[in-house]
């Protein structure tokens, strides 16, 4: 059995997962945290992931 993996809690990532939450879906977003929230590649693709736990939280939890 794996693991879960774990996601990086470092605040800029968090804060950038909730902006990811509460902003349209765009094709370019990787580039975009990259360059407004000044993340690594990782960072980004970590607050994505993110981003989406939060938006299923908020449909099930409202």
């Amino acid at each position: 059995m794996t693991e879960p993996r774990q996601i990086n809690m470092d605040p800029a990532v968090t804060v950038a997962a909730q902006w990811v939450a509460d902003n349209p879906p765009r094709p370019d977003i990787i580039p975009h945290l990259k360059a407004n929230f000044s993340l690594t590649s990782l960072q980004a693709a970590e607050a994505c992931a993110l981003a989406q736990k939060f938006r299923v939280s908020r449909r099930a939890f409202g």
